[in-house]
């Protein structure tokens, strides 16, 4: 692979720039940059479906020292818009690593920069908030050239990124192996304990590794796009529902609202939210939701209530209002159950009433803290309930 290293530029929406280098020519790419906290886990970042029209800033110093694998990606895509680090290791060390995260660059062409100061530009974003930017080779920027920035905030992105067609798997299909390989539970263990359920699980920007739990507990799952109607969803006779993560404005992903507010009333079929999920459920029961000033995106956000706390993976730059305009006797039977205890909103809701419940965070994190991953099992074992009780 080529040693040469070229000048580029950083250039964010109210003007401040950064010059860095890069490992090929940049033409000019733009988006949303945010930053992440994690020490590691960029191989998972890159290819979260999450991040779909962002600019990830690295706020650790280096990354690239383990590589990466072929396991562990959590979609088919780079979703980022761009990578940006303090540095990127040139050599990577780890007994699963298959390539360095520099080759791995350069053959895919991700949009990256390095040799900018991080820490700079991340005190910035925490004062600033998040804002568009864009990123270009040194030569491009000097011939001003101009952007027209788009607001994520209006694009609909769910719709963009979600999968076209449904899809089921199994653990005992030729499919589930390869999600399998990079979870560290037993599935034996916990096949012995539940029943083959059926989950719908609807993609609004889909992690694999929430397959990879479904699958390690004996599911079988239907994955359908976003855009399914209320039939499509029960033709498949699902026993529970999952709402997966995903990117943008959950206000905007109006169809999957009126759906999920018609399974929430007429179906009684279980429902658990993660991340985008979350808000969409929570929407779909009458609460809104409103953009935090640099979001949440680490792997050490502590959530809980009183004094318990959980240490989670949080990836988000929505959050749901606890206060509602609307006062019936459903919402006042939704609980809020969970804090972000950084800045107290809210982290996780359950319905006294209806079976359903929901978290911001990722149980189904890798990596990360695995605190929450019991909640995997709580939905089975909801599902349980409920088809006992029918």
């Amino acid at each position: 692979m080529s040693n040469s290293l070229y000048q580029s530029i950083l250039c964010l929406q109210d003007g401040t720039f950064y010059k860095g280098w890069s490992f090929f020519e940049l033409s000019t790419y733009s988006g949303e940059i945010v930053f992440n906290t994690g020490m590691t886990g960029y191989q998972e970042i890159l290819s979260d479906p999450s991040y779909t029209g962002q600019m990830v800033v690295f706020t650790y110093p280096e990354i690239g020292n383990t590589g990466l694998n072929h396991q562990d990606n959590e979609s088919n895509f780079i979703h980022v818009k761009a990578l940006i680090s303090k540095n990127i290791s040139s050599v990577s060390s780890n007994w699963r690593s298959t390539v360095s995260l520099k080759d791995y660059i350069l053959k895919k062409q991700i949009p990256h920069v390095f040799g900018i100061d991080t820490r700079s530009l991340t005190k910035k974003l925490r004062v600033s908030g998040v804002m568009s930017s864009y990123l270009c080779s040194f030569n491009l920027f000097n011939k001003g050239l101009k952007v027209d920035f788009k607001n994520l905030n209006e694009l609909d992105l769910i719709r963009k990124i979600t999968v076209r067609c449904k899809y089921q798997s199994s653990i005992f299909n030729t499919i589930a192996p390869y999600f399998m390989r990079s979870l560290y539970i037993n599935p034996v263990e916990n096949l012995s304990k539940v029943k083959n359920y059926n989950i719908v699980v609807l993609d609004f920007g889909l992690k694999f590794n929430i397959l990879r739990y479904l699958l390690s507990l004996g599911c079988h799952v239907h994955v359908l796009p976003a855009t399914s109607d209320y039939n499509l969803i029960l033709n498949c006779k699902p026993d529970g529902i999952l709402l997966s993560n995903g990117p943008g404005n959950p206000m905007l992903a109006h169809y999957a609202i009126n759906t999920v507010k018609k399974l929430i009333h007429t179906a009684c079929i279980p429902i658990f939210g993660i991340c985008m999920g979350h808000q969409i459920l929570n929407i779909a029961c009458g609460l809104k939701t409103f953009k935090l000033k640099f979001g949440h995106r680490g792997l050490n956000h502590p959530s809980g209530f009183s004094n318990y706390s959980e240490l989670t993976s949080q990836n988000h730059g929505f959050a749901v209002s606890s206060e509602s305009q609307v006062s019936n006797s459903f919402l006042k039977s939704l609980i809020v159950k969970y804090f972000n205890l950084n800045d107290e909103t809210v982290a996780a809701t359950l319905h006294s009433k209806v079976p359903l419940f929901s978290v911001q965070y990722h149980p189904e994190s890798s990596p990360g803290p695995h605190d929450a991953h019991y909640l995997f099992n709580v939905f089975i074992e909801l599902i349980s309930f409920m088809s006992i009780k029918t």
